[in-house]
C-alpha cells in the first residue's frame, strides 16, 4: 500500500511514468522504509498503464464486490422483546421549561 500512494503521489505531481528511484525519494522523504520487492512489483505491474486506466479497472472490480444489506439473525429476538417492553413500561421523565422567574422582572429584550 506503502508504494501504490508512493506512485500515486508521483504521478498526480506530475510525473508520468515514476521509477523506482523516485518512489523510493518519495518514501524516505517521510520516513517510510522501502520493501524493494514489492516496489518493483508495484513498477512492473504499473508500467504499461495511466492512472486513468488504473482507477477504471479498479471501479470494474469494486461494482463487483457485494457491499452491506445482509441481515444477520442471531437467534436473540426474545431477549429483545423483553427489553422493549421494559423500556416502553418506564416513562421518561419531562424536562421542564425554563422560566425568566429569575430574571426578577427583566428581560434581554426590553
Amino acid at each position: 500500500m506503502r508504494c501504490v500512494a508512493a506512485y500515486l503521489l508521483a504521478v498526480l505531481g506530475g510525473n508520468e511514468k515514476p521509477t523506482a528511484d523516485d518512489l523510493k525519494k518519495i518514501m524516505s522523504s517521510v520516513g517510510v522504509s522501502v520493501d524493494d520487492e514489492a516496489l518493483n512489483s508495484v513498477i512492473s505491474q504499473l508500467a504499461e498503464k495511466t492512472l486513468a486506466e488504473v482507477i477504471a479497472e479498479g471501479q470494474e472490480k469494486l461494482a463487483s464486490v457485494p457491499s452491506g444489506g445482509a441481515v444477520v439473525n442471531t437467534g436473540n429476538a426474545a431477549a429483545t422483546t423483553s427489553d422493549d417492553k421494559a423500556e416502553e413500561a418506564a416513562p421518561e421523565p419531562e424536562e421542564e421549561e425554563e422560566s425568566d422567574d429569575d430574571m426578577d422582572g427583566f428581560s434581554l429584550f426590553d
